[in-house]
């Protein structure tokens, strides 16, 4: 099943919780995140120091998928720099990023703190293997239909941007709010000042705070995605827009 149609009940489905912990529950069984999992544990209970670590693909391939950063693995170099960052810093590198996924990432791990030890937590493993199931949870989305997982994510920390930089620094935010209002890629290419305008434009960023409103910005994500024809035009569909109870401006 995939396309814009089942796109929306699929992503309305997956909203409810007792869908996703029954999926969670399934794969909680599933050897290959079993295999994954041991194989972090080993890494990291061996590891001679925290560097060494986050050195260690069994370790990068499970701790930055869960924590949002999949998509940044086997950039090695870069993950131990941001994760150790002194966030009471503003010069340190996670405070700089405009990736506002790795300062996240830094701020929950705490690892200029806590150090080995953090990556070892029993606390810490628990979330790493909710992580992992959810993750592969939403990947099986995608392959149903393209932008699930983005529009779960966005559902979920829409409410953390209240102005156009956040949206902006976030890649999955920025992904669905462009996508959403049918904006090219060449938009990226203008400065961060003009993109923030026109995304302040475009959108009453207050609208984040509304859960129902969110969703059906999310929606139409979903739907931009997933058309058929290859050209994103900038116009507003039928049940979206200023009918549809979301203030967007087109």
């Amino acid at each position: 099943m995939s396309g814009s149609l089942s796109a929306i009940p699929l992503f309305r489905q997956a909203l409810d919780p007792k869908q996703e912990a029954k999926a969670l529950d399934r794969l909680a069984k599933d050897p290959a995140i079993k295999r994954q999992m041991e194989a972090y544990k080993t890494a990291v209970a061996k590891a001679k120091d925290l560097d060494s670590a986050l050195r260690d693909p069994r370790v990068l391939n499970v701790l930055l998928p869960a924590m949002g950063l999949g998509d940044q693995v086997g950039n090695t170099a870069l993950a131990r720099k941001a994760l150790t960052s002194d966030l009471t810093d503003a010069k340190s590198l996670a405070n700089q990023l405009t990736d506002t996924r790795w300062k996240d990432a830094a701020t929950t791990l705490d690892l200029k703190k806590k150090g080995l030890d953090a990556l070892r937590d029993p606390k810490l493993l628990e979330t790493l293997d909710k992580g992992i199931r959810e993750l592969s949870w939403r990947n099986g989305l995608d392959e149903r239909a393209t932008g699930i997982s983005d529009a779960l994510y966005f559902q979920e920390s829409a409410k953390n941007a209240t102005n156009a930089y956040h949206v902006l620094g976030n890649a999955v935010l920025r992904r669905v709010v462009t996508g959403a209002l049918g904006l090219p890629d060449e938009f990226a290419l203008q400065s961060v000042e003009t993109q923030a305008k026109v995304i302040e434009r475009r959108i009453n960023l207050k609208d984040l705070q509304d859960p129902k409103k969110v969703q059906k910005l999310a929606e139409r994500y979903l739907v931009m995605a997933n058309m058929n024809n290859s050209t994103t035009p900038s116009f507003s569909l039928p049940g979206f827009g200023q009918s549809s109870g979301i203030n967007l401006i087109l």
